[in-house]
Protein backbone atom coordinates (compact mmCIF):
# COMPACT_ATOMS: atom_id res chain seq x y z
CA UNK A 1 0.00 0.00 0.00
CA UNK A 2 1.40 3.71 -0.83
CA UNK A 3 2.11 5.56 1.92
CA UNK A 4 -0.46 8.49 2.48
CA UNK A 5 0.79 12.27 1.94
CA UNK A 6 1.27 13.67 5.87
CA UNK A 7 1.65 17.46 6.87
CA UNK A 8 4.18 17.68 9.21
CA UNK A 9 4.01 20.77 11.58
CA UNK A 10 7.15 22.24 12.95
CA UNK A 11 8.90 23.78 15.64
CA UNK A 12 11.96 25.72 15.80
CA UNK A 13 13.28 26.30 19.08
CA UNK A 14 15.53 29.22 19.73
CA UNK A 15 16.30 30.62 23.49
CA UNK A 16 13.87 28.40 24.58
CA UNK A 17 10.88 30.03 22.43
CA UNK A 18 9.35 28.64 20.22
CA UNK A 19 10.23 31.12 16.93
CA UNK A 20 10.38 31.10 12.46
CA UNK A 21 13.57 32.42 10.61
CA UNK A 22 12.80 34.36 7.46
CA UNK A 23 15.61 32.51 4.84
CA UNK A 24 17.53 31.04 7.69
CA UNK A 25 18.79 34.62 8.95
CA UNK A 26 19.14 34.32 12.46
CA UNK A 27 18.62 38.03 12.55
CA UNK A 28 14.99 38.19 10.99
CA UNK A 29 13.39 36.16 13.93
CA UNK A 30 9.87 36.06 15.09
CA UNK A 31 9.22 34.66 18.31
CA UNK A 32 5.57 32.76 18.27
CA UNK A 33 5.28 31.31 21.40
CA UNK A 34 7.30 30.46 24.52
CA UNK A 35 6.22 27.44 25.65
CA UNK A 36 7.13 25.09 22.64
CA UNK A 37 5.36 21.68 24.41
CA UNK A 38 2.39 23.69 24.65
CA UNK A 39 2.54 24.15 21.30
CA UNK A 40 3.31 20.28 20.73
CA UNK A 41 0.33 19.44 22.51
CA UNK A 42 -2.12 21.81 20.01
CA UNK A 43 -0.89 20.19 17.31
CA UNK A 44 -1.27 16.68 18.78
CA UNK A 45 -4.91 17.83 19.18
CA UNK A 46 -5.55 19.00 16.17
CA UNK A 47 -4.68 15.43 14.70
CA UNK A 48 -1.04 15.33 13.80
CA UNK A 49 1.03 12.24 13.49
CA UNK A 50 4.22 13.44 13.42
CA UNK A 51 6.47 16.83 14.25
CA UNK A 52 9.72 18.23 13.00
CA UNK A 53 11.51 19.94 15.71
CA UNK A 54 14.70 21.91 14.97
CA UNK A 55 16.99 22.98 17.52
CA UNK A 56 17.98 26.42 16.49
CA UNK A 57 21.20 26.95 18.95
CA UNK A 58 22.45 23.69 18.67
CA UNK A 59 22.68 24.14 14.95
CA UNK A 60 24.79 27.09 15.44
CA UNK A 61 27.41 25.04 17.77
CA UNK A 62 25.52 26.86 21.00
CA UNK A 63 24.08 25.10 23.57
CA UNK A 64 21.23 22.92 23.06
CA UNK A 65 17.77 23.08 24.07
CA UNK A 66 17.19 19.35 25.53
CA UNK A 67 15.27 20.12 28.15
CA UNK A 68 12.63 21.66 25.95
CA UNK A 69 12.98 18.39 23.29
CA UNK A 70 12.41 16.31 26.14
CA UNK A 71 9.05 18.62 27.01
CA UNK A 72 7.60 18.28 23.90
CA UNK A 73 8.09 14.64 23.52
CA UNK A 74 6.41 14.35 26.54
CA UNK A 75 3.48 17.03 25.46
CA UNK A 76 3.60 14.51 21.68
CA UNK A 77 3.22 11.05 21.39
CA UNK A 78 3.30 10.62 17.50
CA UNK A 79 6.78 10.32 15.39
CA UNK A 80 9.24 12.54 16.51
CA UNK A 81 11.78 14.24 14.14
CA UNK A 82 14.83 16.47 15.59
CA UNK A 83 17.18 17.94 13.66
CA UNK A 84 19.66 20.90 14.10
CA UNK A 85 23.32 20.05 15.58
CA UNK A 86 23.28 16.08 15.26
CA UNK A 87 27.18 16.29 14.90
CA UNK A 88 28.05 13.86 17.67
CA UNK A 89 28.21 10.28 18.68
CA UNK A 90 26.79 12.03 22.02
CA UNK A 91 24.06 14.09 20.20
CA UNK A 92 22.70 11.08 18.49
CA UNK A 93 22.39 9.01 22.09
CA UNK A 94 21.32 11.93 24.34
CA UNK A 95 18.12 12.87 21.63
CA UNK A 96 17.54 9.27 21.15
CA UNK A 97 17.45 9.08 24.86
CA UNK A 98 15.40 12.25 24.99
CA UNK A 99 12.64 10.17 23.35
CA UNK A 100 13.46 11.15 19.53
CA UNK A 101 12.11 8.84 16.44
CA UNK A 102 14.42 10.35 13.60
CA UNK A 103 17.35 12.32 13.76
CA UNK A 104 17.68 14.71 11.07
CA UNK A 105 21.62 14.94 9.80
CA UNK A 106 22.51 17.81 7.63
CA UNK A 107 26.15 19.45 8.60
CA UNK A 108 27.73 15.82 9.57
CA UNK A 109 26.27 14.53 6.48
CA UNK A 110 27.91 16.99 4.15
CA UNK A 111 31.41 16.82 5.85
CA UNK A 112 31.68 13.55 7.80
CA UNK A 113 29.17 11.51 6.23
CA UNK A 114 31.30 8.12 7.17
CA UNK A 115 29.62 8.68 10.94
CA UNK A 116 26.25 8.86 9.53
CA UNK A 117 27.16 5.37 7.93
CA UNK A 118 28.38 3.97 11.12
CA UNK A 119 25.53 5.52 13.23
CA UNK A 120 23.04 4.54 10.91
CA UNK A 121 24.28 1.13 11.45
CA UNK A 122 24.24 1.03 15.09
CA UNK A 123 20.24 2.97 15.03
CA UNK A 124 18.50 1.50 11.73
CA UNK A 125 15.91 3.22 10.61
CA UNK A 126 16.50 6.57 12.47
CA UNK A 127 18.61 8.87 10.32
CA UNK A 128 16.98 11.51 7.81
CA UNK A 129 19.20 13.53 5.58
CA UNK A 130 18.70 17.18 5.92
CA UNK A 131 19.72 18.85 2.80
CA UNK A 132 19.21 22.82 2.43
CA UNK A 133 20.45 24.51 -0.25
CA UNK A 134 20.14 27.88 -2.12
CA UNK A 135 20.67 28.25 -5.68
CA UNK A 136 21.25 24.38 -5.70
CA UNK A 137 24.18 24.39 -3.18
CA UNK A 138 24.02 22.94 0.07
CA UNK A 139 24.69 25.10 3.50
CA UNK A 140 25.00 23.62 6.47
CA UNK A 141 25.73 25.02 10.59
CA UNK A 142 22.49 26.24 10.66
CA UNK A 143 22.25 27.53 7.15
CA UNK A 144 25.14 30.03 8.47
CA UNK A 145 28.11 28.17 6.54
CA UNK A 146 28.30 27.90 2.21
CA UNK A 147 29.54 23.99 0.63
CA UNK A 148 30.55 23.37 -2.40
CA UNK A 149 28.41 20.56 -2.50
CA UNK A 150 25.53 20.13 -4.67
CA UNK A 151 22.42 19.14 -3.35
CA UNK A 152 21.69 16.25 -5.61
CA UNK A 153 25.81 15.25 -4.76
CA UNK A 154 24.30 14.89 -0.68
CA UNK A 155 20.84 13.22 -1.91
CA UNK A 156 23.03 10.19 -3.45
CA UNK A 157 25.02 10.02 -0.49
CA UNK A 158 22.13 10.10 1.72
CA UNK A 159 20.51 7.05 0.45
CA UNK A 160 24.11 5.00 0.09
CA UNK A 161 24.38 5.54 3.98
CA UNK A 162 21.14 4.34 4.97
CA UNK A 163 18.91 7.84 5.81
CA UNK A 164 15.01 6.54 5.52
CA UNK A 165 13.97 9.62 4.24
CA UNK A 166 15.45 13.12 2.95
CA UNK A 167 13.91 16.50 4.04
CA UNK A 168 14.69 18.95 1.33
CA UNK A 169 14.73 23.23 1.59
CA UNK A 170 15.59 25.98 -0.75
CA UNK A 171 16.55 28.60 1.71
CA UNK A 172 15.35 30.76 -1.00
CA UNK A 173 11.74 30.49 -0.59
CA UNK A 174 11.95 29.76 3.30
CA UNK A 175 9.30 31.53 5.49
CA UNK A 176 8.57 33.47 2.73
CA UNK A 177 4.90 31.79 2.11
CA UNK A 178 6.20 31.71 -1.76
CA UNK A 179 5.55 27.99 -2.42
CA UNK A 180 7.66 25.22 -1.48
CA UNK A 181 10.70 24.46 -4.39
CA UNK A 182 9.02 20.61 -5.56
CA UNK A 183 11.22 20.83 -8.76
CA UNK A 184 14.19 20.09 -6.45
CA UNK A 185 12.14 17.91 -4.08
CA UNK A 186 11.74 16.13 -7.48
CA UNK A 187 15.21 16.08 -8.14
CA UNK A 188 16.34 14.94 -4.54
CA UNK A 189 14.58 11.98 -5.19
CA UNK A 190 15.39 10.88 -8.41
CA UNK A 191 18.65 11.41 -6.88
CA UNK A 192 18.37 9.60 -3.42
CA UNK A 193 16.26 7.14 -4.37
CA UNK A 194 14.57 7.58 -0.88
CA UNK A 195 11.02 9.32 -0.11
CA UNK A 196 11.20 12.94 0.41
CA UNK A 197 9.95 15.55 2.64
CA UNK A 198 9.37 18.92 1.54
CA UNK A 199 9.90 22.15 3.53
CA UNK A 200 10.02 25.63 3.16
CA UNK A 201 7.81 28.43 1.83
CA UNK A 202 3.94 26.66 2.39
CA UNK A 203 1.78 29.34 3.21
CA UNK A 204 -1.69 28.46 1.65
CA UNK A 205 -3.69 24.97 0.86
CA UNK A 206 -2.90 25.56 -2.69
CA UNK A 207 0.90 24.92 -1.41
CA UNK A 208 -0.10 22.15 0.43
CA UNK A 209 -2.15 20.18 -2.81
CA UNK A 210 0.70 21.15 -5.04
CA UNK A 211 3.38 19.02 -2.53
CA UNK A 212 0.44 15.84 -2.54
CA UNK A 213 0.56 15.83 -6.22
CA UNK A 214 3.82 15.23 -6.27
CA UNK A 215 3.13 11.90 -3.99
CA UNK A 216 4.04 9.54 -6.65
CA UNK A 217 6.80 11.27 -7.60
CA UNK A 218 8.73 10.49 -4.29
CA UNK A 219 7.20 13.25 -1.72
CA UNK A 220 5.95 11.94 0.91
CA UNK A 221 5.15 15.02 3.41
CA UNK A 222 5.14 18.62 4.01
CA UNK A 223 6.40 20.07 6.92
CA UNK A 224 4.50 23.51 7.13
CA UNK A 225 5.14 26.41 10.17
CA UNK A 226 5.33 29.84 9.89
CA UNK A 227 1.60 29.70 7.85
CA UNK A 228 0.54 27.50 10.65
CA UNK A 229 1.26 30.16 13.44
CA UNK A 230 0.07 32.81 11.36
CA UNK A 231 -3.45 31.07 10.80
CA UNK A 232 -3.08 31.09 7.08
CA UNK A 233 -3.17 27.51 7.58
CA UNK A 234 -5.41 25.35 9.55
CA UNK A 235 -3.92 21.96 10.53
CA UNK A 236 -7.64 20.33 11.69
CA UNK A 237 -9.07 21.75 7.95
CA UNK A 238 -5.94 20.27 5.87
CA UNK A 239 -6.18 16.86 7.83
CA UNK A 240 -10.14 16.62 6.99
CA UNK A 241 -8.74 16.84 3.24
CA UNK A 242 -5.06 15.11 4.25
CA UNK A 243 -5.73 12.18 6.81
CA UNK A 244 -2.28 11.94 8.40
CA UNK A 245 0.00 8.66 7.58
CA UNK A 246 -0.60 6.47 11.31
CA UNK A 247 2.87 6.66 13.06
CA UNK A 248 3.13 2.79 12.60
CA UNK A 249 3.33 3.04 9.37
CA UNK A 250 5.81 5.81 8.85
CA UNK A 251 8.65 4.29 7.70
CA UNK A 252 10.47 7.34 6.49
Amino acid sequence: MAARFTIIPAIDVLDGGCVRLTQGDYERRRTYRDDPSQVAREFAAAGATRLHVVDLDAARGNSPNREAISGIRAAFGGVLEVGGGVRSERDVDELLGAGADRLVVGTVLAREPHLVGRWAERHEGVFIAGIDARGGIVRVSGWQEETELRAEEVAARAGSLGCVSIIYTDIEVDGTGAGADLDGARAMYRAGGVPVIVSGGVGSAADIEAAAAGAAEGIVAVIAGRALYEGALDLGDLFGRFPPEPPQRMSW
